[in-house]
């Protein structure tokens, strides 16, 4: 790799980073940076914790984390923006050397690359899934890790693509058997000549087995479980909306094209790849059939099959930016300009739509920028570190909170959220977890009318011991801390 290709790479990682944004603290963080914080501080969280050490248990990206702030002794913070930044870089490096793979024009190439930095946080169909996050998770390092591990495979360096496959599943098990997925159909066209040899199959069976998911559980869940889950409309795919499954047909039919085009110009590697991607892409959905469809099999969809789509959604940007980039874009500046000023414009501005109420860059350094924020602020510097806090369940999706999680922010116990901790807990339907999550948002519900007798109930309940509500508070709370929207009280 030349100097000039790297320093390419850097401003492209940049322009991206720009473009996206960082909110370390939102979505899934709230589930994962409270795993963190545990390993550091152990006497954090003595109340809840199994709602995020469940799922943070099943991966060592909470360990990685931990261990990064103690060599780097640097902030969790800072430690956080390092690592989302360097998973720009290397998923864009893996991009860079699979188009080099594919198309031999630098344009092509280039703008692959290029198309891939300017649409990271394009929405992946009805996955409630990005390509990419706007902060670093485990998702973020096995997608780079299965790309590298695809352009290896390409190559037929299967011990490569094999050490690039098992390296992020300690990080994220289920989504690094989606890079393995694929790198067995391509070794799959590759070594037995795709499907005109399926009749091997048999003999080969043995084999296969190593490239199934191990541990499925067909249980059939509690009454309980089923009425935390119908909601979660992203897990049924007939819960989706016309659009979404446009999104599953739209890439399957553009590889199919961009099939065609490679087998009329003799792209071998871009034909294969395309092959593979549509085999890999029928099995995910006949997966996603049979486990989210059959009311029998409801226990089945935590597995989530068509977040599969996840990789296909990459390479969709990374081929048809590379097909652009030889045909249409060419070496004529204007054109490039002509497709990204308006396409990165158009990406900055949906994240600025979605985090209206906080910086599009959210710095380590930076002071809190909503009343959200300054509460959770204020709760991490004056609470005790046992204090059991109750708010709002659906916090997470209420306006200027913008998806920030409290338990990652304000460092403190907290009761049971509809949101994330919901999330997790149908991840796992044959727990107490999921009885006792159930328990505790109920007690939540119809959280704007209560008053002093419902906090006192929470208190004797569950152990509570501060609550945040909004402006006007509970007649009768001592509410040491208010700003324009909340106050943060304590129940006497």
């Amino acid at each position: 790799m030349k100097l000039k290709d790297l320093l390419i790479l850097l401003l492209l990682t940049v322009a991206a980073f720009a473009i996206h944004g960082h909110h370390p603290a939102v979505e899934d963080a709230a589930i994962y940076n409270p795993g963190i914080l545990k390993i550091l501080n152990p006497s954090l969280f003595p109340f809840g914790a199994e709602f995020f050490e469940t799922h943070a248990g099943l991966t060592l990206y909470p360990d990685l984390m931990a261990a990064s702030v103690r060599i780097s002794h640097a902030s969790l913070d800072f430690v956080l923006l390092f690592w989302h930044f360097l998973s720009i870089f290397l998923l864009l490096l893996a991009c860079w050397k699979l188009s080099g793979r594919l198309f031999e024009q630098p344009s092509a190439r280039w703008a692959g690359v290029a198309l891939v930095a300017a649409l990271l946080t394009m929405p992946v169909a009805g996955t409630s899934l990005y390509v990419m996050d706007e902060y670093v998770n485990p998702r973020s390092i096995a997608i780079f890790c299965a790309m590298f591990a695809v352009d290896s495979a390409l190559q037929r360096r299967y011990l490569g693509a094999a050490l690039w496959t098992v390296l992020p599943a300690p990080i994220h098990p289920w989504m690094s058997m989606f890079g393995l997925s694929l790198v067995a159909v391509i070794v799959f066209f590759q070594e037995f000549g795709g499907l005109e040899r399926i009749q091997e199959i048999p003999h080969r069976a043995p084999a296969a087995l190593l490239f199934l998911p191990f541990g499925i559980s067909f249980g059939y869940p509690s009454q309980t479980y089923r009425d935390l889950i119908q909601d979660q409309s992203y897990l049924f795919l007939l819960k989706w909306e016309w659009y979404e499954w446009l999104g599953i047909l739209g890439p399957f039919l553009l590889f199919w094209w961009f099939h065609r085009i490679a087998r009329d110009r003799r792209m071998a590697k871009l034909d294969l790849l395309c092959k593979s991607l549509m085999v890999y892409q029928a099995v995910y959905f006949a997966l996603a059939a049979a486990f989210t469809i059959p009311p029998r099999l409801v226990g089945l969809v935590r597995y989530q099959p068509m977040r599969s789509l996840q990789l296909p959604y990459l390479f969709m940007y990374l081929i048809g930016g590379g097909l652009l980039g030889q045909w249409v874009l060419r070496g004529k500046a204007w054109r490039w300009m002509v497709l990204f000023v308006p396409l990165c414009t158009g990406m900055f501005y949906s994240q600025r739509v979605i985090y209206a109420s906080t910086p599009h860059i959210e710095w380590p350094w930076t002071a809190p920028a909503n009343d959200w924020l300054r509460a959770f602020a204020w709760i991490r510097e004056n609470t005790p570190t046992d204090a059991i806090f109750a708010l709002d369940p659906n916090h997470m999706r209420l306006p200027v909170e913008d998806h920030h999680g409290f338990r990652a922010l304000a460092e403190r116990s907290k009761l049971a959220d509809a949101n994330k901790d919901r999330s997790v807990t149908i991840l796992f339907p044959n727990l107490p977890l999921v009885e006792e999550c159930a328990t505790q948002i109920r007690a939540v519900s119809g959280w704007k009318n209560f008053g002093l007798a419902d906090f006192e109930r929470l208190k004797q309940s569950f152990g509570v011991t501060w609550v945040l509500v909004g402006k006007p508070g509970a007649a009768g709370l001592s509410c040491p801390y208010q700003n324009a929207t909340l106050e943060v009280c304590r129940i006497n």
